[in-house]
């Protein structure tokens, strides 16, 4: 185990064809959303270039854009570290969430077909199945598929594009209350799919409305790490 946090061998070393720059950030930003690395960890430029088989330079110039989008803190004579949120942020940004997730159910329940609704069906029971065998992340990344299916499947590509700008933060949020949640979000789903396919906008609206706030509810009140 490293200092940095990360279990060896868990980050596969980055092939060298291709944008370098653009792929360490978004391993970084990949390891940061998933918590592999946590809030608030030291993040030390060469140990981070040891587990990706890089130099220093491109892991410097990703902290400094991951620094530049808020994700990690630059500290003075410190160094880097992963960005500790505020309840203010999180609030904010899962409210924000809610609006935009709503309307894409309402959207998706006027426009989707059986082959939308048959795809939300099989992303729910894999998610299930993973919450069953206690797969965090796995459930987690689907959960994050199920969500952007049903912004798929609403047909609004600046709608899609403002829930892409949020989608990592709210994994990132997302992520610690995941076993607390269980399979009530999968539920809830449920119900979801259930409105979309009878093409009930107005329930659809409500449903995604009550389940986004009670993920946000779930992190307010989440036990402190």
């Amino acid at each position: 185990m490293l200092s940095t946090g990360l279990p060896q061998g868990a980050v596969p070393r980055l092939e060298r064809p291709g944008p370098l720059r653009e792929r360490v950030y978004e391993a970084l930003l990949e390891l940061i959303t998933t918590r592999a690395l946590q809030p608030g960890q030291h993040l030390v430029e060469s140990e981070l270039a040891g587990h990706l088989g890089v130099s220093r330079q491109p892991v410097r110039e990703a902290l400094q854009r991951l620094n530049t989008e808020g994700w990690v803190d630059l500290r003075p004579a410190q160094g880097a570290f992963v960005h500790e949120p505020t309840e203010e942020e999180a609030d904010q940004l899962l409210t924000v969430r809610t609006l935009l997730e709503a309307e894409a159910a309402r959207l998706a329940a006027a426009a989707a077909d059986s082959d939308g609704v048959v795809r939300l069906e099989e992303l729910c029971a894999q998610g299930e199945e993973a919450v069953a065998a206690d797969d965090v992340d796995t459930a987690v990344a689907l959960n994050a598929r199920f969500h952007a299916t049903v912004m798929e499947l609403a047909g609004n590509t600046v709608l899609a594009d403002l829930a892409a700008q949020v989608d990592r933060r709210v994994r990132w949020y997302y992520t610690p209350v995941a076993r607390q949640r269980g399979q009530q979000p999968w539920i809830e789903h449920r119900a979801l799919i259930a409105a979309i396919a009878e093409g009930d906008e107005s329930r659809a609206t409500r449903l995604m409305r009550e389940h986004t706030e009670h993920t946000r509810r779930s992190h307010h009140d989440r036990p402190a790490s």
